[in-house]
């Protein structure tokens, strides 16, 4: 059935191939061979095709019916396509891999090649010689590494989501220490440490961009009397109690921080002295309004100051100490300068 095709070149008598020698080199480079007369529909298979899928050898019809007929119902609309696109000139090469159906049932892998050899005067396909090649084996380890990689992808993503959320964690955690180490125990407002470094920042860009930075700096007035003669439990309450009310003041953008044990600092960012001495008696009237501890009612002294220019921060609080020292000395009430 399978011819040589004949060339100019094949002039040597020991270099031309007979029916015989081609079909053996066909048979020793594929698992089965196929010879499709496209003007008759006849197609051969030699024995290698009926043995690589278990039939018996010349047991099915010899028409492209019994080729469409084994291809796996998924693979059949690729297979196809890619078959029409060749013979129809829109691709150069016709190979496709696809599964066919064996004598008992199962799906084998197969590598599918062929080539036009002959076509009619209009063109359309006369001859076309092709070769199947069994890749399951091939397959299969491509099928297990794929599983494997998806397996190990799988693995590599879950411990990405596992050290994601350990580093969560770890920022939370930092956050919240961050956040303790710059936070009073007691009142859990702004403590010391990060009054300074606050006002530091807040120094510097009101002298870049001269804006006002004013500060109100309070003491709770005789307030060791009060630990020593109700306890510290009492004392403590009271400067929540302090804290809150100051707090209900303050404005978006204003810092409240404990300074010392009862003295407190509020940093209002361009804020004007006009605007730290309003602060200052809306806190005055928020404190008439407390609960007095025992027979003891909690009054605050209050100094209000305003960064000069060329000030530094140091400068800046050293006057604020001063105003503060003047307001108690005056008999507890707010000075500012």
């Amino acid at each position: 059935m399978i011819q040589a095709p004949q060339s100019t070149e094949a002039k040597n008598p020991s270099i031309v191939l007979d029916q015989a020698q081609l079909q053996t080199l066909l048979e020793l480079i594929s698992d089965g061979i196929w010879d499709w007369n496209a003007n008759t529909g006849y197609v051969y298979r030699n024995r290698g095709w009926y043995s690589m899928l278990g039939y018996a050898s010349h047991s099915l019809d010899n028409s492209v019916f019994t080729w469409e007929s084994v291809i796996h119902p998924e693979d059949y609309p690729r297979v196809m396509a890619h078959f029409e696109a060749y013979v129809t000139g829109q691709t150069a090469q016709y190979r496709v891999e696809y599964r066919c159906r064996c004598q008992d049932g199962s799906y084998l892998w197969i590598e599918d090649s062929g080539h036009i050899i002959a076509r009619n005067p209009d063109g359309s396909v006369a001859r076309m010689l092709g070769a199947h090649r069994n890749i399951e084996a091939s397959k299969r380890l491509l099928l297990q590494l794929e599983k494997h990689n998806h397996t190990l992808e799988a693995k590599i993503a879950e411990r990405t989501r596992e050290l994601s959320w350990v580093n969560e964690q770890l920022q939370r955690q930092l956050d919240e220490n961050r956040d303790l180490a710059e936070r009073d125990a007691l009142t859990l407002i702004a403590n010391r440490y990060r009054l300074e470094k606050v006002l530091l920042q807040e120094c510097e860009w009101a002298r870049r961009f001269r804006h006002p930075l004013s500060l109100v700096v309070m003491d709770i007035d005789d307030f060791k009397p009060v630990n020593d003669r109700y306890g510290h439990a009492r004392g403590d309450a009271a400067l929540i109690d302090v804290v809150e009310r100051i707090k209900g003041c303050l404005g978006a953008g204003e810092l409240l921080a404990r300074w010392g044990g009862d003295e407190f600092v509020v940093v209002m960012p361009q804020a004007p002295l006009t605007q730290a001495r309003a602060l200052a008696e809306r806190i005055g009237v928020a404190m008439q309004q407390a609960l007095p501890v025992g027979e003891t009612r909690l009054t605050l002294s209050i100094g209000i100051v305003q960064l000069a220019e060329g000030e530094a921060q140091a400068g800046l609080l050293a006057r604020a100490d001063q105003a503060l020292y003047r307001a108690k000395a005056a008999g507890k009430q707010f000075i500012s300068e």
